[in-house]
């Protein structure tokens, strides 16, 4: 698989809080995916974060503000199609080719993005509140052939259950334009718009963190629909230890074990973590199924640069049936499908 440009741009810092920056960078939108993916709990992202904000390709060319202090943190972007392999995906599923504007026409997309997030309470490092909200107006280009029938572009959503391994998209909306301009069944996707909320508390080795996104469709043939997906988990170091907050970007941050392990008594640092994930991809003529989970994470950090993560992931709840008249593709095999997954990572990095 070939990856387009992530992180590659130019900062300029007008002050110690406030910068502007040029170039491929992430969106500013949600607490779990301006995270590192080094640094969360489990070893996938929450299913609406990757559905509605990671799989469309969250790295994005453009230009950015972000002001930051210990107490809060702000930032805002401008944005539009994102650079390299992965510049042609206007979809939450990479693998289905994306949609480049080869004998196409139209304007790019862009969209613009802001998120603010705090510490309203805050005794220490290790015992704080964090809340944010960020939200984003997503202009989507539609491409039109000669003869006015659809020809790429657009948008999708798909989803699959807390598992990278397996990226079988067992939930999705279909292509949310498709058709020929302006006859009957054509349908356009012209505007997107999305709102997220957040909260994670941070109380010695214990930590609990959820979120909410919405993702509002608009266009021909919509009244707009809503697309969403909330989740929620507790973790606790049984070493110890505190989640490592980093207040510049307003996320999770490096975690160092209280003793590194060695052959002296050293542990490292243990941590236990449990959740629940839900999306809903229905709403309006929009059928791209539902679905949950409950997941338990069992993490060993035997130095700062190392991590071994084990999870398992059982599937509470899957509707995959579309209804006639309406709009999606869910795998319908597995409709009310009892799935459990057990899935392990080796981390190093520097």
């Amino acid at each position: 698989m070939v990856n387009g440009v992530t992180d590659a741009f130019v900062r300029y810092n007008f002050s110690k809080p406030l910068s502007i920056k040029f170039g491929a960078f992430k969106e500013p939108f949600s607490l779990e995916e301006a995270t590192s993916n080094r640094y969360i709990t489990f070893i996938q992202r929450n299913m609406m974060v990757d559905t509605f904000v990671d799989n469309p390709n969250t790295y994005k060319m453009g230009i950015g503000a972000n002001y930051a202090v210990d107490e809060w943190n702000a930032a805002v972007s401008l944005q539009t199609e994102p650079v390299g392999a992965n510049g042609a995906a206007n979809s939450s599923s990479n693998s289905n080719g994306g949609s480049n504007r080869n004998a196409g026409s139209g304007d790019t997309n862009w969209e613009v993005n802001a998120r603010v997030s705090g510490r309203p309470w805050m005794e220490s490092s290790s015992k704080f509140l964090h809340i944010g909200a960020s939200g984003s107006y997503i202009n989507v280009n539609n491409n039109y052939n000669s003869a006015g029938a659809f020809n790429n572009g657009g948008m999708s959503f798909t989803a699959n259950p807390n598992t990278n391994v397996d990226r079988t998209a067992i939930l999705g909306t279909g292509a949310l334009t498709s058709g020929t301009k302006g006859a009957a069944g054509w349908r356009e996707v012209e505007y997107m718009t999305r709102f997220g909320a957040e909260s994670a508390v941070v109380y010695g080795p214990f930590s609990v963190q959820g979120e909410y996104i919405q993702n509002d469709i608009s266009g021909a043939g919509y009244k707009d629909e809503s697309l969403s997906g909330f989740y929620g988990f507790a973790s606790y170091f049984l070493t110890g230890e505190s989640r490592a907050y980093k207040s510049s970007t307003g996320a999770w941050d490096r975690l160092k074990p209280t003793k590194n392990f060695d052959m002296k008594g050293g542990l490292g640092a243990w941590e236990v973590a449990g959740g629940y994930d839900s999306i809903d991809l229905n709403d309006g003529v929009i059928r791209g199924g539902k679905m949950s989970t409950a997941k338990f994470g069992l993490n060993w950090y035997p130095n700062p640069h190392v991590r071994f993560m084990a999870d398992y992931v059982h599937v509470l709840d899957i509707n995959a049936s579309a209804a006639p008249g309406t709009f999606g593709s869910p795998i319908r095999a597995f409709d009310n499908a009892d799935l459990d997954i057990i899935e392990t990572r080796v981390q190093l990095d520097w």
